[in-house]
């Protein structure tokens, strides 16, 4: 018996620590000799079989005698030279059998030292690995210790075998290990090999562990990679959503001198679209085109979607001709992302005609198809294209997601089919397939129709189908019904969904108590707030601003102010400039500038810098109290603050000059406004014409109505009613009647001051008939006759003789509520009496 000691080596510093971790699957620290285990003699020439062909012989139906381990190893060793007999001999000495020791390593280097038997190897291997759990530590230092000790060289190709093994049995934990413990030993695993392993974990979205592996081997000079090694990373990047790895891929890929082919090609364009690079695509379009390499309907689809993402829409119609020219289908992803692309410019038209073609043509529509044509045509309010559109996906089998079944519904409602939208609903609902999103969308909708009890049937259907309802169901019938001053129904809502433990946020609370003040049911508004104040919910600034600003419409401010104060003071919320802009707008309007004055210092105080909103406030409000030196400070402090004045502040300065004569110092506002940059509106211009009116100027006020007209601006009633009453009083009947009919072509009907403007005017000059017309074009535009004006009537009625027309306008004065004054008094005496009697009853 030869003795193996003299091929063992001492094994390199990774294999000792493999000895060390592992136990080897040889039972003996050696190979037994036939001093220490005698036995009789084994013949170790079996008889040629056919069976030799396949890597291990089937069982035979007589069990061999188990051949002494060290006899077996001796035999294979006289054949290293002939893979196949040693195969031969391994099957008849170990029939059917993996109780695998070191003549099963020596068998696998003697096998893939000949390329003939190679395919033995991997199948041996294979079948191990798959009837066995050892890990890839165990066997490699197997591998290793074996070669060693029976002179064999330390080849990648058994290594590449079992990594081939593990990547095939989906062990693929244990595929990477092995190739890291390859990369260890300086062994280059074989690429296509690697590239499964690679694939596997990309599979699993592994992706990261993947490129670490990869980066490791290229580190290490071993392995470079392939093209299809190039083709599975970039594809991985880019699910990753990482297109500029993959760009970085494809250049490596062509620094190692590799021929890109047709599917490098394409996912390096599809990177590029990803990036918005689409110079580098279409540069590497014509390469493709260049080099004859088919360009897919993936590639084309790719480019002319990220056009149509660029708004290239042309460009990309273009590219669509092209490919069909060149026998490529039009993909469905293409054909959709054209007509969004039309549909975003405006061209429905354009968006139509693709999809009548791609009915014709195909591809056939999909779901995504139908959402943007539903989407954009909804959003025109194309509602009989809708309806169609919804028609053909049910009659395609089609099934519509819940958003395109929302827009048909509400395009239904919001047009003159509302009926069509109840029954879609009804029937989407029916189907169970109905969401609270949905629901919610219906019952605000029914809620702003008035249909209460419909609403309350929906919100009993919801809970009965389990779908809620939620707080935002109740929200949004508690916000219809407070727009429609339902305020009742509204509380009524509330309390129920108290009583079903449906805990209220701050929009509830927001929405109640806005829709109380505007109501002006203050009860019922402190009653929320003292519930949403022992709630555990957390209040915001809103909610706050809500209470605030109703306290202030309902000329509450200063308790608007305390709460304020108690929520500074408590810290519970951080109160922001808005809510301090209301309360002093409160003061204000209820004519109290002096808290107004002391609301502004205590925001400054706590820290809260004022905006442009304040201060144009607080010179508004001055300015009306005839406060110009404080108002006019308030705008030296806005500017020592970087704060520009808007149209609004030189609106308010502007008024106050106007309202104390000094013209000159509005008109350098009104310049300087100009300057600004900025445009003023028609508040501003009819400040400047009144206060020249005031001052007798109409000419100067003739020419700011031009300066109006010629900004583009339209004159209002304010504007025509100043006008007028200056023109009248100069006499100038001609102009003044010009303009009101102009102001009637403008379809603005005059109000009961502009009435009372014109009577005067024409009384004065004793045109009774015009002022009988008048009266009468006010009672046909359902305007009320003033006391003036009656009395104007009256008074030209006993002129002209008329008493019992005067006198009966005297009762319909009363029938309306209207109370005589002295002057009517005046002229019913005058008018019945005569002059010379009124002296005599005057005298009494």
């Amino acid at each position: 018996m030869r003795s193996l000691l003299a091929f063992r080596k001492i094994p390199p510093p990774f294999l000792l620590r493999c000895l060390i971790h592992c136990k080897p699957f040889c039972s003996q620290s050696r190979f037994p000799t036939e001093s220490d285990n005698p036995s009789p003699q084994v013949n170790e020439n079996p008889p040629t079989s056919s069976s030799s062909s396949v890597v291990v012989a089937n069982l035979s139906t007589r069990k061999p005698e188990h051949k002494d381990e060290s006899r077996v190893i001796d035999a294979l060793l006289d054949r290293r030279n002939d893979p196949e007999s040693a195969l031969r001999f391994y099957n008849w000495a170990r029939p059917g059998s993996f109780e695998v020791g070191d003549s099963f390593w020596l068998l696998i280097h003697i096998l893939v030292s000949s390329p003939e038997s190679h395919g033995r190897a991997r199948d041996l291997l294979q079948r191990y690995v798959s009837s066995s759990s050892p890990m890839p530590r165990v066997l490699v230092c197997n591998l290793v210790e074996s070669a060693k000790s029976f002179g064999f060289e330390v080849k990648a190709l058994p290594f590449s075998y079992l990594l081939n093994a593990y990547t095939k049995e989906r062990r693929t934990d244990c595929a990477v290990e092995c190739i890291k413990l390859m990369i260890e030993l300086g062994l280059a695993p074989y690429v296509r090999y690697v590239n499964n392993t690679l694939s596997a974990l990309v599979r699993r979205n592994s992706i990261n562990e993947a490129k670490e592996l990869y980066g490791k081997m290229v580190a290490t000079g071993l392995v470079a990679g392939d093209k299809a090694t190039a083709h599975l990373l970039m594809r991985a990047s880019l699910r990753e959503e990482k297109p500029e790895e993959a760009l970085e891929v494809f250049s490596k890929a062509i620094e190692r001198e590799e021929e890109p082919d047709g599917l490098l090609y394409s996912l390096a364009i599809q990177a590029c679209c990803k990036t918005v690079n689409l110079g580098m695509a279409f540069g590497l379009l014509s390469e493709m085109k260049e080099k004859k390499l088919c360009v897919s309907q993936e590639t084309y689809t790719s480019v002319i979607v990220a056009l149509v993402k660029q708004d290239r829409v042309e460009e990309a119609v273009r590219l669509k001709d092209e490919m069909v020219s060149e026998g490529i289908p039009m993909s469905v992803i293409a054909a959709t992302s054209l007509i969004k692309g039309h549909c975003k410019n405006g061209d429905l038209g354009s968006a139509l005609e693709m999809f009548r073609k791609m009915e014709k043509e195909g591809p056939s529509p999909n779901r995504v198809t139908f959402s943007v044509l539903i989407e954009w045509f909804s959003k025109n309010g194309e509602m009989e294209r809708v309806l169609e559109f919804y028609k053909k996906m049910e009659a395609l089998g089609i099934t519509p997601s819940s958003f395109q079944v929302h827009s048909v519904i509400q395009v239904c409602l919001k047009g003159q089919r509302p009926e069509h939208g109840l029954k879609l609903f009804e029937e989407y609902f029916e189907t169970g397939t109905a969401n609270i999103f949905i629901c919610n969308s219906m019952l605000s909708w029914l809620c702003k129709q008035g249909k209460i009890d419909e609403t309350k049937d929906l919100l009993r259907k919801m809970e009965s189908r389990g779908l809620g309802p939620n707080v935002v169901s109740y929200n949004n019938v508690m916000l219809a019904l407070c727009r429609t001053k339902r305020l009742d129904l509204a509380l009524t809502v509330f309390s129920e969904m108290l009583e079903k433990d449906i805990k209220p946020n701050d929009y509830t609370y927001s929405t109640l108590i806005d829709g109380c003040f505007k109501n002006h049911d203050f009860h019922n508004a402190w009653e929320v707030i003292a519930q949403m104040n022992s709630s555990d919910i957390e209040v915001n600034e809103v909610v706050y601003h809500t209470v605030i600003n109703g306290l202030c419409k309902a000329g509450q401010s200063s308790k608007a102010r305390d709460m304020l104060e108690d929520l500074m003071r408590e810290k519970r919320v951080c109160i922001g400039c808005m809510s301090y802009n209301t309360i002093i707008d409160g003061f204000i309007k209820e004519s109290r500038m002096d808290s107004a004055v002391a609301a502004y210092r205590e925001m400054c105080g706590n820290g809260v810098s004022p905006n442009v909103v304040t201060y144009t406030c607080m010179m508004d409000g001055l300015c009306k109290n005839s406060r110009m030196d404080q108002a006019l400070e308030m705008r030296k402090e806005m500017k020592e603050k970087g704060l520009k004045l808007d149209v609004p502040a030189y609106g308010a300065l502007i008024d106050g000059f106007c309202k104390k004569g000094e013209m000159k110092s509005a008109s350098a506002l009104f310049s300087e406004l100009f300057k600004e940059g900025l445009n003023p509106n028609e508040a501003v211009y009819n400040s400047l014409i009144s206060g020249f009116r005031n001052l007798g100027n109409m000419e100067a006020a003739i020419d700011l109505y031009k300066k109006m007209l010629k900004d583009g601006l339209r004159c209002d009633l304010p504007t025509y009613t100043t006008l007028v009453d200056g023109l009248l009083k100069e006499g100038n009947l001609i102009m003044a009647f010009g303009l009101y009919t102009e102001m009637q072509g403008l379809d603005i009907v005059a109000d009961e001051i502009m009435c009372s403007v014109i009577v005067n005017g024409l009384s004065k000059v004793g045109q009774f008939v015009e002022v009988v017309k008048m009266f009468e074009e006010m009672k046909k535009n359902d305007v009320t006759p003033n006391v003036f004006i009656y009395n104007a009537v009256i008074a030209g009625h006993f002129k002209e003789g008329n008493l019992d027309e005067a006198f009966r306008l005297h009762d319909e004065m009363l029938d309306k509520g209207l109370v005589p004054d002295g002057v009517t008094f005046d002229i019913l005496v005058r008018g019945k009496y005569g002059e010379s009697q009124c002296i005599g009853i005057e005298s009494l």
